[in-house]
């Protein structure tokens, strides 16, 4: 990755508020810094944050952190679905 982007925010997974929650203390578990972006707008108004109020909260990380990020979320998901 570019040296200027490794700083920037990338979204690795947009999903309910409750389940973003959750996936960034995985991965702040892992050692990955995260934050929740529209955390609480999608809570008060989630039709405010996403069209339709669905899938409103956004977890970040920083650009360096993309593929492992990714990586975890997308075991993430797939857990979800699995358990859904």
């Amino acid at each position: 990755m570019n040296q200027d982007n490794e700083n920037v925010p990338v979204r690795i997974y947009s999903g309910s508020p409750w389940h973003a929650a959750l996936l960034k203390s995985i991965l702040e578990d892992a050692g990955i810094p995260a934050f929740l972006k529209d955390e609480y707008i999608a809570t008060i108004a989630p039709w405010n944050a996403a069209p339709g109020g669905y899938n409103t909260t956004d977890v970040m990380v920083a650009g360096q952190d993309f593929e492992t990020g990714r990586a975890i979320a997308e075991a993430f998901e797939q857990n979800l679905r699995d358990d859904g």
